[in-house]
């Protein structure tokens, strides 16, 4: 079995052949968390996870979306859904969203302090944004209630930092791209007992399909990189991320 641990299944682009692609999801045994990015969206996204025992989600307002802040008030109202079991994708992004800086966070704060009363792990988004992110983690103590360093796009050194911690690092498709030298160190580097795999789909396709859509059926050229990284079989790292995922959205 295999844990995609972040999927916009939501995403228009799947809308064509959706169905088809979630019982397949499903025949296969590919588990896949699907996170949100407004709360508007989240009567949708239950929608979708809802019928299927591989999905489930999570809940939060992504830092390109700052500007519907005021949305914040309605996550409380969801977190006792039992199909949403982490508050994300939250966090930094000083890339896409140069201005509001201060907006961001201060939303991407009272998030984490909403996971943290709840007991939920956070899913971070950090668009070149390390250093305070991992200071806004510390300053909330968030590593107490859990978190996944979604699609980790840091260094090597930084994510020992984190495992200390005992955050997770989640590998996407760009650890499988020739000349992703970053990448590939982080896989070797962390501890297999703190690796996540995830597609980001639709985005980030890996090598050797770049150009087209991603989706967790691909997941398996991400782990099979891993491996090859790190000189273990496909099936070690499968289900050491399989069950990695298990603990980390405390499934």
């Amino acid at each position: 079995m295999q844990f995609d641990s972040h999927a916009h299944l939501d995403d228009k682009r799947f809308e064509p052949d959706l169905d088809e692609m979630l019982m397949e999801l499903a025949h296969k045994k590919i588990h896949v968390l699907v996170p949100g990015v407004s709360a508007s969206l989240i009567p949708q996204v239950l929608e979708l996870v809802s019928p299927y025992d591989n999905l489930t989600m999570a809940i939060g307002i992504h830092p390109s979306e700052v500007d519907q802040a005021e949305q914040f008030d309605e996550l409380a109202q969801y977190l006792s859904h039992p199909k949403i079991v982490a508050i994300g994708e939250i966090g930094l992004d000083y890339y896409w969203v140069k201005d509001n800086k201060a907006a961001q966070q201060a939303l991407f704060r009272r998030q984490l302090r909403l996971a943290k009363e709840h007991d939920l792990p956070v899913i971070i988004h950090d668009r070149e944004a390390h250093e305070d992110v991992f200071n806004s983690l510390r300053a909330e103590d968030s590593f107490q209630s859990g978190v996944i360093m979604h699609a980790y796009s840091g260094s090597a050194e930084m994510a020992l930092e984190y495992v200390k911690l005992g955050a997770y690092i989640s590998l996407a498709g760009p650890v499988t791209f020739k000349n992703a030298r970053v990448p590939k160190e982080v896989a070797q580097a962390v501890p297999l007992d703190a690796l996540l795999v995830e597609t980001d789909a639709p985005y980030l396709t890996p090598h050797p399909f770049r150009g087209k859509r991603n989706d967790p059926r691909l997941l398996r050229h991400i782990i099979a990189q891993i491996a090859d990284l790190r000189g273990v079989s496909f099936q070690a790292v499968e289900e050491a991320t399989f069950n990695n995922a298990l603990r980390a959205f405390k499934l």
